[in-house]
């Protein structure tokens, strides 16, 4: 397996321990759910585990079926885009928060006692 070598003065050592170091992970929290990049899916994916949603999603689907047509098909959609959009945002806020709180901690001094 992989050693660990503990570098204790980094004077003359300093490019072997940014060598070694990119090995091992960092001690940053993280404790956001979302990224950027996977927020829309991500938060569609758990919002549609909610039993609400999806009879709200049967309703808009079972609307564009010709025979079964109850409303226009845009008004059967408002109250399900209306819902998913409030709770994105709510979560959106949520994990912002959470995220500069993470931000906040990581960026701390932190005091290191040696012999």
């Amino acid at each position: 397996g992989k050693h660990r070598i503990v570098i204790p003065c980094l004077g003359r050592f300093k490019e072997e321990y940014e060598k070694v170091s990119k090995l091992y992970m960092n001690n940053r929290i993280r404790t956001t759910k979302y990224t950027l990049l996977n927020f829309l899916p991500r938060n569609l994916f758990e919002q549609f585990h909610r039993v609400a949603n999806l009879y709200f999603l049967f309703l808009v689907v079972l609307n564009w079926v010709p025979l079964v047509e109850a409303f226009q098909k845009e008004i059967t959609m408002l109250p399900l885009v209306g819902v998913l959009t409030i709770i994105a945002v709510k979560d959106g806020l949520e994990d912002y928060s959470r995220y500069k709180m993470d931000k906040q901690i990581n960026n701390l001094l932190t005091k290191v006692y040696s012999r």
